[in-house]
């Protein structure tokens, strides 16, 4: 596949036979968003298309976005512009390393314009005062946050449970910026609910955020969601034995190499707490998986805070 071709959805849903888990009561159900696009796939894709429609909408060739240098992100907008001819800006934060990894590598080869914010700056991207600045070197562009989180990225995840049609009672992801968390829960039916998995240490302010995402994107909190806040493992892009094993177990059981920095945290959380007695007998289980890997990839080693 390639940049070439058009995301694809729904993804499929699989169904994973685990014995842990079938001793416990409880059904799997993969949702494979990472099979919609190799460059944009699981949420990168259902939170960008309406920002791309936006975009096109309020008359802009340039996307801006703002992300680390090990940002999927950053990669993902990038990918999009390329497939779709807009323009896009990368904002980086921090100072720049050449030569550059691979994912500002491949961004840069995708057509992307690079350029850095050191990280005092960086904390303040999104004050008028930086986006002034922004606005006066690069030209008019439209503007998607960090992440892709914004009420219509939210909108976007929103779409991800109708397209499930098999019963089930809690939906998982694992969380960075919050959208994917805030769409997910708001697209439930009545009686389901939504879990997240935030991968940052002293990730509380996340609930903030996902209320501040559900009420400008849909006019209210939905209140079926909640936070497994203890599974950061050291916190974004951090990794220990026990995870390394479970990642090699999951693999060995089931074919599937769950990538390191989210999607493993998420199932070790799923077997854990279905094996503390969280979920009640005959629940299914559906999770979210954005992403799959061969092997732990560079991100893994680094200490970035998510940004895509």
């Amino acid at each position: 596949m390639g940049l070439a071709e058009l995301p694809t959805l729904p993804s499929p849903v699989e169904e994973v036979a685990d014995e842990r888990l079938i001793g416990q009561g409880v059904g799997l159900l993969l949702k494979r968003d990472d099979l919609i696009h190799p460059d944009i796939p699981g949420n990168k894709w259902r939170k960008l298309r309406g920002n791309l429609d936006e975009a096109r909408r309020l008359g802009h060739d340039t996307m801006l976005t703002f992300g680390g240098a090990y940002s999927n992100h950053i990669r993902a907008v990038a990918a999009a512009g390329r497939l779709f001819g807009l323009r896009t800006i990368g904002v980086i934060r921090g100072e720049e390393h050449l030569p550059l990894n691979p994912t500002l590598s491949f961004a840069a080869d995708a057509g992307m314009r690079i350029t850095y914010l050191d990280r005092t700056a960086y904390r303040a991207k999104t004050s008028p005062p930086v986006i002034e600045r922004l606005r006066a070197e690069f030209g008019a562009f439209y503007l998607i946050p960090e992440g892709g989180s914004n009420a219509i990225g939210a909108r976007g995840c929103a779409e991800l449970p109708t397209e499930i049609h098999r019963p089930f009672d809690v939906i998982c992801c694992s969380c960075g910026t919050g959208g994917t968390l805030a769409g997910i829960a708001a697209g439930l039916a009545p009686g389901q609910r939504a879990l997240g998995v935030p991968v940052l240490r002293g990730a509380g302010f996340l609930a903030d955020e996902v209320d501040r995402l559900q009420r400008a994107a849909f006019g209210a909190n939905s209140g079926n969601w909640t936070m497994a806040y203890d599974f950061h493992f050291g916190g974004y892009a951090r990794s220990t034995p026990e995870l390394a094993r479970f990642i090699a177990d999951f693999h060995h059981r089931h074919g599937l190499a769950l990538e390191p920095v989210y999607e493993a945290k998420l199932l070790y959380a799923l077997f854990a707490l279905a094996a503390a007695d969280a979920f009640p007998p005959g629940t299914t289980i559906v999770a979210v998986l954005n992403a799959v890997a061969d092997g732990p990839g560079p991100d893994v080693q680094r200490g970035d805070r998510p940004l895509g």
